[in-house]
Order: C-alpha cells, then sequence, then structure tokens
C-alpha cells in the first residue's frame, strides 16, 4: 500500500485528493494536510468585496466530502517539507510520511515587499476569504465618505484576473449605488499594457479591455512600480520600456486593493534541490520534481519562468483549468510509479478563464497557456457573467460532493476541443 500525502487544500490539493484517491482506489492512503477546515472559492472573493456574497457562500466544510471519499483530513500548519527523511514536520514536534508528496500549498503573499502594502498595512486585498470580508467592511465604510479608489496589482505579482475584476465590480457597484460620479478610478499594474495578464494577451485582451476600462472611465498606469501605499495616498513610479523612470505618480485614494507579489510558502523554502529560489516548486514536465522525484507540485506553488523581459517584474498566473491538467497528470503519473513503471503523462497546461466585470466580462481560452499556442481566443459580454456565477455554483457542488470533475464537464471540455493532458502522439 502506497501513501500519498497532499500539502495544501485550496483548489489544486482538494482536486488532487477527489482525482488520487479515484485513480488508485481503496488500496492506497490518501492524506491532504490543510491550514483550515474549510475549502474558499477564491475567485468569488471580489463579489464578498462588494457584498455579493458572503463566506457560507463560498466555503466548503473539508471534513464530510474528504470522508466520504476516504481521504484522511489533516488539519494543521505544516513547519518543513524534509524529502531525505520523506515526511513533512509539523510544529507540535510530530511528523506525516509520505511515499509520494504532492506539494499543492499555492503561495505566501508577500506584503512585506511593499511598504504600507495589505491588510495589516494600508491596502485590501482579494486572496482569502478573511481579507475579503475585512475589504467589504471597508468598502461600506468608504461609500459613506466616498472619494479616489486605485486598484491594480505591484510589482512580482503573477495573478491578475482578481484585479481587473475588482475594479470593474467596484465600478459596477457604485453605478448600482448611483455614486459612480463621486469616484474616480486608477488602475495600476505592473503589466507592459492593459491585458497582458502574465501572458503576453491572449486573443484580443488588450483591445478588450482598455475598451471595458474607457467604457467605464477608468484611468490605467501600465509598467508601475509601487513605491508605498499609505492610508490616503499610493506612490508609483511609471517605467519606461528601458527601465528608466517615466514618471512619478502620487495617487489620492481612499480605498485602495492592490495584488501582492507571491513567493513560496515557509514550508518549502530553502528546501535544496526543491525549490528556486523565491521558494517556488521545481518540477519537469510530469510535475515531478527532478532532485526528489518521489514529491509532485501542481498549481500556484509550482516555479514557471517570466514570458519574457519587462520593465517591471510580471509572474505568470495559473488558472484553474491549467492546474487541475496538472492534477490530472500527477494522479496517473504516481499510479504508473507504483505500478513499477516511468511516468508518462504531461499536463496539456490549457486555460480557459471568465473574469467578471459585475454586468459582463471577458472570457478566454488559451491551448495551451504558454506561447505559442494552437487556439487563441478571447470575447466578452454579458454573458461572461452568468456563466462565471453558473461555474460557482457547479465547481462548489463538485467539491462538496467529492467529485474532481464530472461526466457533463467532460462532455462540454469535449465540445470546446480542450483537453487536460498532452496527447502522448
Amino acid at each position: 500500500m502506497a501513501n500519498i500525502v497532499i500539502l495544501g487544500a485550496g483548489l489544486g490539493g482538494l482536486i488532487a485528493a477527489y482525482e488520487i484517491k479515484k485513480t488508485l482506489g481503496r488500496d492506497h492512503q490518501v492524506s491532504i494536510i490543510s491550514e483550515t477546515d474549510y475549502y474558499q472559492f477564491q475567485p468569488s472573493n471580489p463579489w464578498v468585496m462588494v457584498g455579493w456574497r458572503d463566506r457560507k457562500d463560498i466555503t466548503v466544510d473539508l471534513a464530510k466530502p474528504l470522508r466520504k471519499r476516504n481521504v484522511n483530513l489533516i488539519v494543521g500548519r505544516a513547519e518543513k517539507v524534509d524529502p531525505a527523511h520523506k515526511c513533512v514536520r509539523m510544529p507540535d514536534g510530530s511528523q506525516v510520511e509520505y511515499d509520494y508528496l504532492v506539494i499543492a500549498t499555492g503561495p505566501e503573499l508577500a506584503f512585506d515587499d511593499v511598504e504600507g502594502l495589505g491588510p495589516n498595512g494600508h491596502t485590501q486585498s482579494v486572496c482569502h476569504i478573511d481579507h475579503a470580508e475585512a475589504g467589504a467592511s471597508a468598502f461600506e465604510a468608504f461609500c459613506k465618505n466616498p472619494g479616489p479608489i486605485v486598484i491594480g496589482a505591484a510589482q512580482g505579482a503573477s495573478c491578475f484576473g482578481p484585479a481587473y475584476e475588482t475594479a470593474m465590480i467596484i465600478e459596477t457597484e457604485l453605478r448600482k449605488r448611483k455614486m459612480r460620479d463621486q469616484v474616480p478610478i486608477t488602475f495600476i499594474t505592473p503589466e507592459p499594457y492593459i491585458g497582458h495578464l502574465g501572458l503576453d494577451g491572449v486573443g484580443d485582451t488588450k483591445g478588450l479591455l482598455e475598451s471595458e476600462m474607457r467604457n467605464r472611465h477608468i484611468k490605467w498606469i501600465p509598467n508601475a512600480r509601487v513605491l508605498g501605499a499609505e492610508a490616503d495616498m499610493v506612490r508609483v513610479e511609471e517605467l519606461n520600456e528601458d527601465g528608466s523612470v517615466k514618471q512619478t505618480h502620487e495617487l489620492p485614494t481612499r480605498y485602495t486593493m492592490l495584488m501582492p507579489p507571491f513567493r513560496g510558502v515557509e514550508a518549502v523554502r530553502d528546501v535544496e534541490g526543491l525549490v528556486n529560489s523565491k521558494g517556488f516548486v521545481i518540477t519537469d514536465d510530469f510535475q515531478r520534481n527532478p532532485e526528489w522525484p518521489d514529491i509532485f507540485g501542481i498549481g500556484v506553488c509550482i516555479a514557471i519562468p517570466p514570458m519574457g523581459k519587462t520593465p517591471v517584474p510580471v509572474g505568470v498566473p495559473k488558472t484553474g483549468f491549467m492546474i487541475e491538467s496538472m492534477v490530472e497528470a500527477t494522479a496517473r503519473n504516481i499510479a504508473q510509479l507504483i505500478e513499477g513503471t516511468q511516468p508518462t503523462h504531461k499536463a496539456s497546461w490549457n486555460a480557459i478563464c471568465l473574469a467578471d466585470f459585475g454586468d459582463g466580462g471577458v472570457a478566454f481560452v488559451a491551448q495551451p497557456q504558454i506561447p505559442p499556442r494552437n487556439v487563441n481566443w478571447s470575447a466578452s459580454g454579458g454573458w461572461v457573467h452568468l456563466a462565471k456565477a453558473g461555474f460557482e455554483k457547479y465547481f462548489l457542488h463538485k467539491l462538496r460532493t467529492g467529485r474532481s470533475e464530472t461526466f457533463y464537464e467532460n462532455a462540454a471540455l469535449g465540445l470546446l476541443k480542450t483537453h487536460k493532458l498532452k496527447d502522448p502522439s
């Protein structure tokens, strides 16, 4: 019997628990280590910030579905991964041993990289349900005394969709409250252009997002390096293509949300051979660490090089479907290793994204996510908002019932010719 341990119960970790257990069956032990006893659907956090959702709408109690799938839940913070002794050390001195480890921790939020950033500083965040709830309270207070808003991402960020969504959703909510005319909005981003998304764009995301911002009277500053955030001001340097300072901005604000840089979590940082200098897990084509081949990495915690040199550092995002493709490859590769053969399955890294703007949105399909691509498509319209809301309900139902995928999901993906694994041929 093999003992498989999954570190992290976010999107990648929870789906991995279901998929690995389904693939391996009852003869093998699957455990998942989670800092909390619940899962949170992070894509809905911008809706929480404006009061369209609350905590119970977008969280899943982990105990029931994991018990249903015979997956062992260990609630606690991992202190350190110890590859040499094939265990995860816990703060109380105990250790969780493994034959195969799947690291799916997500990132640590590096708010401390920029002065004044984060919920403990002067900016809001949509990276965690607790942050979104705090942001919702701050937004209600803001609406009683409105003024300028600054939204965007700091240098080194690698997740831009939530920043665009938050800007547009807040703009929509302000119009609903008949107070949009009282609130100038500025969007700041390290991206070299609007719609870059850390992916050098997908289809015409540049044109679609610029058009949305013009229509909504949202000003933007690309190539932005945040110098610091204060309660009433964000200081930003706008850079030229050669990295020189084009202009320094002091942006007045009464409400600020900035995506932070990401880094690897403490449990894996500085583990020699496992991670890069930023603490992200190094993986090969099979989601496997070359130095420690019994360890796999999936999701935001893995190391992916940036798309190219940019004036301000811009990371590469890992979208939901891209992560699910990593999960399926990992599950099948572990099964092969248990059977005594070498792994052959490669994740497609295809991406499907729905960015909701409150009353519309932008969708894109990238196959694969990293260019050059076989499919490079984007579109916008009111249907995106409806599709995002429908997907939220479907995905949470899937997790609450302990499933990694459904017949309907596979049928839809087949129609889109979007697959989780690369064709071996």
